[in-house]
């Protein structure tokens, strides 16, 4: 395979090498994907200013989030069932993000539970939560991330009503 060169030119070796159903469920969004195409747009517009005559040899991008220090200001927000796309799914980006050293969000439709994720080694993690119903699952869910180590809940507001994914109504696709 040729070197990668580029953050684009990963959703074209996804497309070759996922199932298509898993592809469309990753690469689309909800509601005639506006968001998406937002997301799409604003990440465009962001541009690398060159700096030209300037020691740029010692550069620190270290932030703090919540108090917690992470080594830039990235983070890896909370992405379903990553299984689906490697074996290593969840216990992967847990690694790479530690390696890293920023902050990993564990999504509440992962494929990972909270404590196989914690059971990858040292890191920050937070875990997005979905208020459900029934207040004992939210609050089983709490419990299990707090005592598996996660420093913070990422909390989902918009569960009243999902969005309408028309990718996966075409795919038949169930969650």
């Amino acid at each position: 395979m040729a070197e990668v060169t580029n953050v684009t030119e990963y959703q074209a070796i996804a497309k070759e090498k996922l199932p298509k159903m898993v592809y469309d469920y990753y690469a689309s969004g909800a509601e005639d994907q506006w968001t998406l195409a937002e997301n799409t747009n604003a990440f465009s517009r962001i541009l690398f200013r060159p700096r030209i005559l300037i020691d740029v040899s010692k550069i620190d991008m270290r932030t703090t989030v919540l108090g917690f220090k992470i080594s830039m200001p990235i983070m890896i927000a909370p992405t379903a069932m990553q299984k689906m796309a490697h074996p290593e799914g969840e216990y992967a980006t847990a690694r790479a993000a530690s390696a890293a050293g920023t902050i990993m969000t564990l999504s509440s439709w992962a494929t990972s539970s909270v404590e196989e994720v914690s059971s990858t080694g040292p890191g920050i993690r937070f875990f997005q939560l979905y208020v459900y119903k029934d207040r004992k699952v939210v609050e089983q869910l709490v419990r299990r991330a707090e005592k598996a180590g996660f420093k913070a809940i990422a909390l989902t507001v918009y569960t009243p009503r999902l969005g309408r994914r028309e990718s996966d109504i075409k795919n038949s696709w169930k969650v």
